[in-house]
């Protein structure tokens, strides 16, 4: 009767290279080699140099230097990653002081005034024919139509009564403007700038950004106002 071979591995009850080198990986789950990992490492490779051509004093402080340079800029990328990460949590807690006040948006609903009125204005570089200013409350109905004639170049203000077509006074609410503009002959879309309050503040995680969340719902980056109110 012929016995089962058994391997000197499997005799000896040692593992192959191969299966240290894979435990070893798994066991270090991912992580890059440490300051201390490379100083054990680099202690093995002295003791263990061939005496008749031991490493060579240059090549020994080249090693150290490169490693103490990595470990430089590793530890400098981690006070910049902190350094950014404290400047965007600043930049939030004093953004959180614009809650409640009026930034120029295009586009947005505003809040009736305590006089009934909503006011904004154009930007017209080239001026304008005619204008034709659209006022719609929050569920897009149309309340009212404005008309305006001719306009120089510039920033025209524009105002609504806070009435409808009837010249009933509307409720309390939010609205917004739309507008059209003859430009050269041609009829375009105009954004129309109105002051809308900031109801909450937002910091996009990936980039650090602040967005101001208006009435209406209408988000916006803080870096894209112009013009601030109270």
């Amino acid at each position: 009767m012929s016995a089962t071979p058994v391997s000197s591995a499997k005799l000896l009850g040692v593992s192959s290279y191969e299966e240290q080198q894979k435990t070893k990986s798994t066991s270090r789950n991912g992580e890059d080699m440490g300051k201390q990992d490379f100083l054990t490492l680099f202690t093995a490779q002295l003791k263990n140099q061939d005496p008749l051509d031991p490493v060579k004093n240059e090549a020994f402080v080249a090693q150290l230097a490169q490693f103490s340079q990595l470990e430089a800029l590793t530890n400098m990328q981690n006070s910049l990653d902190k350094f950014v990460s404290s400047m965007s949590g600043e930049r939030m807690l004093n953004s959180t002081a614009l809650i409640g006040r009026k930034v120029a948006v295009a586009d947005a609903f505003a809040q009736l005034s305590e006089d009934g009125k909503l006011k904004g204005s154009i930007d017209l570089p080239f001026g304008a024919s005619g204008i034709q200013l659209n006022v719609y409350d929050q569920r897009g109905n149309l309340v009212q139509e404005l008309s305006a004639g001719p306009q120089t170049p510039g920033t025209t203000p524009v105002t609504w009564d806070g009435k409808d077509a009837m010249g009933n006074p509307v409720p309390p609410g939010l609205y917004r403007f739309k507008a059209k503009a003859v430009v050269n002959g041609a009829t375009t879309d105009v954004a129309v700038n109105t002051m809308s309050t900031v109801r909450s503040v937002v910091s996009n995680a990936s980039d650090g950004s602040i967005s101001l969340e208006l009435d209406g719902g209408k988000s916006v980056l803080l870096s894209e106002i112009k013009r601030f109110g109270m």
